[in-house]
């Protein structure tokens, strides 16, 4: 993304997601997922996208917008699940306390439950 000045501006890519279907043992592949911040004003979309063909999903979040406070990534996954599935959409809150580690969110999925870590 270009700065005032024209340059490229600086990134961090230091979140990322991988969805894993445990029914059929694959990756979910072309699900939506927003990653949002908290700041004074509520929750704020700082980066959105769709898994790859291996599930994943990696944001290049601008250096001002990754720093210690409350994230949280909302999936939506009926759409990969279909509509015989029991939640429709995922949102897992977490708290950055250091901006410099990585931070890894994976999402294990099936129509009925899921399942979330902190992966590396």
């Amino acid at each position: 993304m270009p700065s005032d000045d024209g340059t490229e501006a600086e990134f961090h890519a230091r979140i990322s997601t991988h969805i894993l279907d445990t029914v059929s043992g694959e990756p979910a592949r072309d699900v939506y997922v927003r990653l949002e911040r908290r700041d004074s004003e509520g929750w704020r979309t700082i980066g959105e996208g769709r898994t790859d063909d291996d599930g994943r999903l990696r944001y290049r979040v601008p250096t001002h917008e990754w720093q210690a406070g409350g994230y949280r990534l909302f999936f939506y996954v009926e759409p990969y699940l279909g509509e015989g599935c029991f939640f429709p959409e995922v949102t897992v809150g977490f708290h950055v306390r250091d901006p410099e580690r990585k931070y890894h969110v994976p999402l294990l999925l099936s129509n009925f439950g899921y399942t979330t870590y902190r992966g590396s």
